[in-house]
């Protein structure tokens, strides 16, 4: 790729797929254009990265690609070597674990450090599963919040879904969050056993995958129907008052 300009390259902000399938579908063909061409990448998960590197068959071999690790446990100290390439005329993709980096993403940090050296940031189009399932749910697109992860502690959860039930009634605001895979089925109990009955719940889970899933009901009607087994398939959960 050429720089940005002859001092410093562009931080390609790369979407990934949301599962090992249907990348012509989740993705444009210029951004698997752009990410083939790529050379040094910035990445959450090594191990992942180099799977779809590997099936959107990058221009050059994988074993010739520089791969930077990015995550939690990524301290600010470290961040500045991770933009070294960039302030030499390189340019460099961004990639989260699996969606859009930056979103519900340690990636936002680089980015914001980018910005303060006057680094051109530039995102591409791809699948994020929050605004999938907002998209799909039909609440509130005009006010609401994305959580992140609720606590883990059973009564701290359960208090937390009250809390953000009242805001959402109060506000007709959508409350957005995740859970660990293999911690939804208790999540999604907690919440059919604390929320009102007219407080509507969507759970979107494995989206833009061939076993993609839906589901949109009030509280009450959830009750009166089978749960769908949500154990370790990534969903997004959603309620509005």
């Amino acid at each position: 790729m050429s720089a940005n300009n002859a001092q410093q390259g562009t931080l390609y902000l790369l979407p990934v797929t949301l599962g090992d399938e249907n990348i012509a579908k989740a993705l444009p063909p210029a951004v698997v254009s752009i990410t083939q061409s790529l050379e040094i990448f910035v990445v959450e998960n090594e191990k992942s990265a180099r799977r779809f590197l590997g099936a959107i068959k990058t221009n050059k071999p994988l074993r010739e690609l520089t791969l930077l690790g990015l995550n939690e446990h990524t301290g600010e100290i470290e961040l500045p070597a991770l933009l070294a390439p960039l302030l030499l005329g390189q340019d460099v993709g961004l990639m989260s674990e699996a969606g859009c980096p930056g979103i519900a993403d340690p990636g936002a940090k680089l980015v914001a450090l980018a910005h303060h050296k006057g680094i051109r940031v530039a995102p591409l189009v791809g699948p994020s599963s929050i605004l999938l399932a907002l998209m799909a749910s039909g609440f509130n697109g005009q006010r609401f919040i994305f959580l992140g992860y609720l606590p883990i502690e059973k009564a701290q959860r359960v208090q937390k879904l009250k809390e953000i039930e009242q805001i959402s009634r109060k506000n007709h605001e959508t409350q957005i969050f995740i859970e660990t895979p293999y911690r939804n089925q208790h999540l999604l109990e907690d919440i059919l056993a604390n929320c009102q009955p007219e407080t509507s719940l969507c759970v979107a889970c494995n989206l833009s995958l061939v076993n993609e899933r839906i589901i949109c009901k009030t509280v009450a009607e959830w009750e009166k129907s089978a749960l769908p087994d949500l154990h370790k398939q990534p969903s997004v959960f959603l309620i509005l008052g």
